[in-house]
């Protein structure tokens, strides 16, 4: 456990821990065809891609899908991306960062919109759940923001773990809206789900490994 003030890394998993490119564009492009949309590149999808998910889906449609539509491409989209997961591996060198912070004595969790009854096994299987003082994954509707999730992470955090010594990384520019809601800091990774030009508009320091993600979490915890 770590102590109260000491530098905290908050993980996301989707696109950052996990490399799950593969996964995302495919289920993506399946949730599409259920409204006869042409699929898109990773490139596309890196582009456009943004929070809460219909607006994405707005992007693409011209118009924000109903509900009876974001309710069939959301369950297209979870079933493929359960059936393709399993192809996926972390991110390269990201157990041993993992290893390295936690070794270093500082303390690291893993907020994720994953659901969580899926994340935690996931997690698990890596070998790596020992690293992390805490896994949550997303409770409740698919397609939101991250924000709300991050105040009920850090909460259940508190005592062991400051919000203005807490650095979240992720791929998203959510991930950066999350940490200024709860008073923490952000480092944006380049490979996951959003391009690095788009990730540059939001005002955070953009790595392109997760070593330099990590090793910008400390300096700015220091």
């Amino acid at each position: 456990m770590g102590m109260h003030g000491s530098a905290h890394i908050v993980w996301d998993w989707n696109g950052t821990l996990f490399h799950d490119n593969d996964a995302i564009i495919g289920a993506t492009n399946a949730a599409f065809a259920e409204l006869g949309l042409a699929p898109i590149t990773l490139e596309q999808y890196r582009t456009l891609y943004c929070v809460p998910v219909p607006k994405f889906y707005e992007r693409l449609l011209g118009r924000l899908p109903s509900d009876a539509e974001w309710e069939l491409m959301d369950g297209v989209f979870h079933r493929y991306y359960a059936e393709h997961r399993v192809r996926c591996g972390l991110t390269e060198g990201a157990e041993e960062l993992l290893l390295g912070w936690r070794s270093a004595g500082h303390s690291q969790s893993l907020l994720s919109m994953y659901g969580h009854e899926e994340l935690v096994p996931l997690v698990r299987g890596f070998g790596i759940e020992a690293h992390f003082i805490r896994v949550d994954g997303r409770t409740g509707p698919s397609g939101g923001s991250k924000a709300e999730h991050m105040v009920r992470h850090l909460e259940a955090l508190a005592g062991s773990v400051a919000p203005e010594r807490t650095v979240v990384i992720g791929d998203a520019a959510d991930d950066a809206v999350a940490a200024r809601y709860v008073g923490a800091q952000a480092v944006l990774y380049s490979g996951g789900s959003h391009s690095r030009e788009s990730l540059e508009h939001v005002g955070v320091p953009v790595v392109d490994t997760l070593a330099d993600a990590v090793a910008e979490a400390w300096r700015m915890a220091a």
